[in-house]
């Protein structure tokens, strides 16, 4: 699609996932546009202080505004400052941590905390055991009976905080209880705690999953996970081992992230580097190293260091290699819903995994022409949870 506002091509789809949680409450439009055009593309600070300044302005309304009593303006205020902060810290991702990133994720969670508390069915704040610590998250349970339940699952640089406004919310209107958590590699798990990403997924959902069946909300019987962007790469992956989940949806996920990394490298060097050439690898290496430090366009690749723990970006690359479906998706027995955008490269490859299930299973390509072709469907939130919620709700034999 046309650009929005950034003359840059991650910048403004940026933009774009930021005002694409505007119906559930995480943007209003006016103030990201004028923040936006303020916004120097050569320069990520300018990306940093633009919404960390539009971020902390919303907050003191919404502090003023519950000094005073006004709670639903108070409440709304909270919640979009706290997005705010969330994408304001975004682009600061990469190895060695940045103390404004480990700040923002901080400020992020406190907004967000307080914003939550004045919904009419507040959040609590939960804390998951996993091997020997904890992965931190909210549980929104819509009352005391047992009701089907969503785990959501979020991508590279996703925090549970920014879950509420992709799935959650959307889940919570229709009658479902809602798990949003930060598991490792992700949000406060990773920025502190130092938890790094992990392939096997099934073994992080399986304690989610035991906490849940904990909790006298909970249908155990009706439990779903929801993954967004890598999310929907880990969760059938979590799928394909943990079979007390019993519906799964994928979100615009990459089905082997090592097999597209080497399908984008030129074919004679490709074939080099899978052949471990010395030469080659070196000059993959260096060129990974000349991506990694462009402003923008290095961006993931530092996202991925961070992510992942890795000191270089080839060393980031070699360890996505057990990051394939390969082999697993062919495990998964539950109900699942794949879909991608038309105009996303990440989700391109979701047609292997719709190729490799032997469940039930159902996919949607989103496109441009309905306003839905970008990433995770930014710009179409709504319409992505009218397909995706409504099937669940076939599943779950709710109307």
């Amino acid at each position: 699609m046309d650009r929005i506002a950034i003359d840059d091509d991650l910048l403004d789809g940026q933009l774009l996932r930021i005002l694409g949680s505007a119906p559930h409450g995480g943007a209003d439009i006016g103030e990201c546009l004028a923040a936006a055009r303020l916004i120097d593309p050569a320069n990520l600070d300018s990306w940093y202080e633009q919404w960390t300044a539009l971020g902390q302005r919303v907050v003191d309304l919404a502090d003023r505004a519950a000094a005073a009593g006004h709670a639903q303006t108070a409440r709304l205020a909270y919640l979009r400052g706290s997005n705010y902060l969330r994408a304001g810290g975004s682009m600061l991702m990469g190895a060695p941590v940045d103390p404004r990133l480990v700040e923002s994720n901080l400020r992020t969670a406190d907004a967000f905390r307080k914003g939550a508390a004045l919904l009419d069915t507040p959040p609590e704040i939960i804390e998951i055991a996993y091997e020997d610590t904890t992965l931190p998250g909210y549980f929104f349970a819509i009352d005391t009976s047992a009701r089907p339940t969503v785990i959501l699952v979020g991508g590279y640089d996703a925090c549970a905080e920014e879950l509420y406004f992709f799935n959650g919310a959307s889940a919570l209107e229709r009658g479902y209880n809602v798990l949003a958590f930060d598991g490792p590699g992700q949000g406060a798990a990773l920025l502190q705690q130092g938890l790094v990403m992990r392939p096997d997924w099934e073994n992080v959902i399986a304690p989610v999953v035991d906490y849940l069946l904990q909790r006298r909300e909970v249908d155990a019987e009706r439990i779903a996970v929801i993954g967004l962007s890598l999310g929907a790469h880990l969760a059938p992956r979590a799928a394909s081992g943990e079979h007390r989940i019993a519906a799964c949806i994928a979100d615009c996920g990459t089905f082997d992230m090592y097999g597209t990394f080497l399908s984008r490298l030129p074919e004679a060097m490709r074939a080099g580097y899978e052949a471990g050439d010395p030469e080659t690898v070196r000059g993959v290496a260096a060129m990974l190293d000349q991506i990694a430090m462009q402003p923008t366009a290095g961006w993931s690749m530092r996202r991925g260091m961070l992510v992942h723990g890795a000191t270089s970006a080839h060393e980031y690359i070699e360890m996505t290699k057990p990051y394939s479906l390969r082999g697993l998706a062919e495990r998964i027995t539950c109900p699942t819903f794949v879909c991608n955008a038309e105009n996303d490269p990440i989700g391109a490859t979701a047609p292997d995994l719709v190729a490799a299930l032997t469940c039930p299973h159902e996919f949607v390509t989103f496109t441009a022409a309905e306003g839905a072709g970008d990433h995770c469907e930014a710009g179409a939130r709504l319409l992505y949870d009218a397909r995706s919620l409504g099937w669940l709700d076939g599943v779950f034999g709710r109307r």
